[in-house]
């Protein structure tokens, strides 16, 4: 048994599953068949579920949904596994629909979105400061990681998060000038 828990069904580019269809090769087949507990978590995609039982169709192999019943092996099984494949990834699809909705009418509002930024105060001074004294993007990475300064999500300084850092201290300035 191979377990991809947490992982998106909108890929078939998962390591348990990658490993599941290796032991389903001709050459090294130890298993009968696929059998996944809810179908709509083997794949989301209806182009990506097509190749899966076309490859399963070719190796002599079927794909079992236990969450339906479904059996590919029958033609009765292949059509409602099609079918349920055809909703699954309509699913997926209205959900990004509604969740893109949601954000762009929160943006309208003049919600800030993402995540919130906890960069100390005197770590954004620090940041100031090595940029004032001409340090590269790079080289002031190399020296907060060497004082042990953690990142604003608390990992380890890059050339890229000081360059955002930069950026958003620079935007926070320019936004907290008094206009002239």
């Amino acid at each position: 048994m191979v377990v991809d828990a947490g992982v998106s069904g909108k890929t078939l580019k998962r390591p348990a599953l990658q490993e599941a269809l290796t032991r389903l090769h001709p050459k090294k087949r130890d298993a009968a068949g696929l059998v996944v507990a809810k179908l709509d978590r083997l794949s989301r995609s209806l182009s990506d579920f097509a190749g899966l039982l076309d490859l399963a169709q070719k190796r002599n192999w079927s794909v079992v949904a236990i969450d339906l019943g479904v059996d590919t092996s029958t033609s009765t099984g292949e059509l409602v596994a099609n079918v349920m494949a055809s909703v699954a990834q309509w699913e997926r699809r209205v959900i990004g629909e509604r969740t893109s909705a949601a954000l762009q009418s929160a943006k309208r509002a003049g919600q800030k979105l993402g995540r919130p930024v906890a960069l100390a105060p005197d770590t954004a001074d620090r940041v100031l400061a090595l940029r004032a004294e001409g340090l590269s993007f790079a080289r002031i990475a190399e020296r907060l990681n060497a004082e042990g300064v953690p990142a604003a999500l608390g990992g380890v300084w890059h050339t890229s998060t000081v360059s955002k850092t930069l950026a958003r201290l620079t935007r926070a300035a320019e936004n907290a000038a008094p206009a002239a």
